[in-house]
């Protein structure tokens, strides 16, 4: 008899932001299989015995492919028993949920989703700014960095991210980000709009950054930390200018 999954989003990385309903489906489980991000301290809920796959992609590691991390998922579900597939911040934003929730649908497999904090959020919460103003940032705007291939994608909205009445946050953004910045340029977003880079958010290595996007994008073509990021710019990061000073 097959199992059930629970596809459970960690957070952004501090245990203390797993929801209570993570916290049980972890306690419960009979296999976790998780994201880098979400490995440390987040793996001492689940219950002893349970068995601990990691199946994490970052850039420039050697990483399991998608398929060899659904095809695995599957075994363990088609195996019995309860299983988490263990995202980090909230699985539904730039993560591969879809092709797994498919193959669970194709496998008439149960599941469940259930959320988890946006790194997003726990940036901006962490820098005691907000993600919206009232008369001054009236939107939000999140996008990927890169493509499938680790380019920036060709597809982008440069109009809507040159937006200066929007807070934009860049997902995976570090490497490509100096070609963003010069494409956002020419579509008039000022040189000097502030930017925000967060790293590691939530975590003991956690660095926030107040910078600009220019000097970002300089400060990035030359040395790129292996933390993982997020790249803010817009009203957002000039809240963030005001609060420091």
């Amino acid at each position: 008899m097959a199992g059930f999954v629970s596809f459970v989003s960690s957070g952004p990385g501090d245990p203390e932001l797993l929801t209570l309903k993570a916290v049980d489906r972890l306690e419960r489980a009979d296999a976790v299989l998780f994201d880098d991000l979400s490995s440390g301290p987040i793996l001492s809920y689940a219950k002893a015995g349970a068995d601990l796959i990691g199946v994490g992609k970052r850039a420039d590691r050697a990483s399991p492919k998608q398929h060899a991390v659904t095809r695995l998922l599957l075994d363990y579900a088609k195996a019995g028993g309860r299983v988490v597939r263990l995202k980090s911040g909230d699985g539904g934003l730039f993560g591969r949920l879809e092709e797994e929730l498919v193959a669970m649908r194709d496998a008439d497999i149960e599941y469940e989703i259930i959320p988890g904090v946006p790194s997003a959020f726990a940036a901006a919460a962490l820098a005691g700014i907000p993600l919206t103003r009232r008369l001054v940032a009236r939107r939000i705007q999140f996008v990927t960095g890169h493509d499938i291939r680790g380019n920036l994608p060709k597809d982008i909205n440069l109009p809507a991210l040159a937006d200066p009445s929007a807070t934009t946050i860049v997902f995976m953004g570090k490497r490509t980000f100096g070609q963003l910045q010069k494409k956002l340029a020419s579509h008039g977003l000022p040189d000097d709009t502030p930017a925000l880079l967060a790293e590691a958010v939530s975590t003991p290595q956690q660095q926030l950054t107040l910078t600009t996007i220019k000097e970002l994008a300089q400060k990035l073509d030359k040395e790129i930390s292996p933390q993982p990021a997020l790249i803010f710019y817009g009203p957002l990061a000039e809240g963030y200018m005001d609060h420091e000073n």
